[in-house]
């Protein structure tokens, strides 16, 4: 199995290789996500990596006030994403980072799961994007296992916080209704409510 830290990683260069090829003019379509556009969807992604070091570091939500909130983009919103990215991939490789107490907004929880969260939202986005601006849809296979066999365990707790699937508009029975042939990249995007 990937180190989680490494499959972070490699999510992370994935949606930034699918970024570089934003046009001028992409970056208020519409994304999969229905709250954000393509903008709005790049400044979450930015955003988590920021929390990234600090959540690490055993730093709670509250101390941080409204340090990242807003548009955190500035004006090169693809320099804003590769300078947080770095960051976040230093915290996740740092002593202890793994075993940390990393206090969520829901709750405690160890590093490698926040990195696990993190990774799995990369992961997804990465598809989010290249959808929105019609680039290369096909994400790493190994990635897509790791996640699909974290997701399935984890996938409920999603739900009920209410962030994937039913907003996205599905059927509930979306995923019976996949032929049987059905890829894994597939049936991971249909479970996290995309329709791919």
């Amino acid at each position: 199995m990937i180190d989680i830290r490494d499959a972070y990683r490699r999510a992370l260069d994935g949606f930034g290789n699918r970024l570089h090829l934003v046009r001028d003019d992409q970056w208020e379509l519409a994304t999969p996500c229905v709250d954000w556009d393509v903008r709005g969807l790049v400044n979450h992604l930015v955003t988590e990596n920021l929390w990234a070091p600090e959540l690490l570091a055993g730093r709670r939500m509250a101390e941080m006030g409204e340090t990242f909130e807003g548009d955190v983009l500035g004006a090169d919103p693809v320099k804003a994403f590769e300078v947080s990215a770095q960051g976040a991939v230093q915290a996740v490789y740092a002593e202890g980072a793994l075993t940390a107490a990393t206090h969520l907004s829901f709750g405690d929880v160890t590093g490698e799961e926040y990195i696990t969260e993190l990774f799995a939202d990369a992961l997804i986005h990465t598809w989010d994007l290249a959808r929105a601006i019609g680039g290369p849809e096909r994400l790493e296979p190994d990635l897509v296992a790791r996640c699909a066999e974290w997701f399935a365990q984890a996938r409920e707790g999603y739900r009920l916080a209410g962030v994937m699937g039913d907003e996205q508009g599905l059927p509930e029975d979306a995923e019976q209704a996949l032929p049987e042939d059905a890829d894994e990249q597939t049936r991971l995007l249909v479970a996290w409510g995309r329709t791919p």
